[in-house]
């Protein structure tokens, strides 16, 4: 049981660095809209998850029409609307402010988690979330100095790209977790293939619609390799990273551990999505964001131990 819920804790807090990759989307792919990386990085996910279905062995009987309707509908959730929501956030917001509202995401996901599951008594939950919330607010307050908004594009479009955000992921976690819950034989490998598949044949149905209307860079700068390497070589990394990586982890720990200590530790995404941003940015954390990161891991840690120290009892 101690090995089931360490690769679970491993699994979440990968997925959480995982998914902290889109915050530096905006920046790395030159003149293309994140349009083009979506469908880059989708296509190219979905193209893995063919492959995973080729190489399992018995799995017609995973691929009914209810499955992949799930499947689909849950990648429409949570990895195509979350990652066209979270790098807008990223683009309007800032580096800063977008990572730091999506922390609200282990604090809303933990209180509905634990109400649903009944997983631990709410006295020994509540000394992590507050240390969450605590270093949500350093985080928050760094982000809304001086310092913080210096590359803010429009806090009215980037704020409520980040609450957006932070719903779609909310409701992912719960109804992903629920879609397993009822499909105990399914495989995870399997699982995880069709909402990645289903997300490369949402991106394929919508580019011609987006490209109408102007949201995609590709048919006017070119597709050739000298103009769009850099778009090609993010896409097919975070693709394989962000995308297949944190789809197969994040549904390995949804079934290792409960909804409570899962929603924590995605907390780490923040820590990451700040530091990531820093990094492009090229400059070095405030103290208010020093000891807000410091903080939201303090709380990761405290999370894990006390749920390990209730399943030891």
């Amino acid at each position: 049981m101690d090995r089931q819920f360490y690769i679970g804790v491993f699994a979440a807090i990968f997925a959480a660095f995982a998914f902290s990759l889109n915050f530096i989307v905006p920046f790395v792919i030159g003149d293309y809209s994140t349009f083009d990386f979506a469908l880059i990085r989708h296509v190219v996910s979905a193209v893995v998850g063919v492959y995973i279905l080729v190489i399992t062995k018995g799995v017609a009987q995973y691929l009914t029409p209810g499955n992949w309707l799930i499947a689909t509908w849950l990648a429409f959730i949570g990895y195509v609307g979350y990652f066209l929501t979270v790098t807008g956030a990223a683009i309007y917001a800032g580096p800063v402010i977008a990572p730091a509202f999506l922390g609200l995401v282990p604090i809303v996901l933990a209180l509905i988690g634990n109400r649903r599951q009944g997983s631990l008594p709410w006295r020994f939950l509540m000394m992590p979330l507050m240390l969450v919330l605590f270093g949500l607010v350093l985080v928050n307050s760094a982000a809304f100095t001086e310092v913080g908004l210096d590359s803010v594009r429009s806090l009215w479009i980037g704020v409520p790209l980040s609450i957006a955000a932070v719903v779609l992921w909310v409701w992912f976690a719960i109804a992903n977790q629920a879609a397993l819950a009822a499909r105990p034989g399914m495989p995870s490998g399997v699982w995880s293939a069709l909402i990645l598949i289903g997300g490369g044949i949402l991106m394929l149905v919508f580019y011609p619609i987006g490209a109408a209307m102007g949201l995609f860079q590709l048919p006017k700068l070119g597709f050739g390799w000298g103009t769009a390497a850099p778009l090609y070589l993010w896409g097919v990394s975070l693709a394989l990273v962000a995308t297949v990586g944190g789809v197969w982890t994040w549904n390995v720990a949804a079934r290792s551990l409960p909804v409570a200590l899962a929603a924590q530790l995605i907390v780490s995404e923040t820590a990451f999505g700040v530091i990531g941003g820093l990094i492009v940015h090229a400059r070095i954390p405030t103290v208010l964001e020093g000891a807000g990161v410091a903080i939201l891991i303090a709380g990761v840690v405290l999370a894990i131990r006390v749920f390990h120290g209730r399943r030891a009892c």
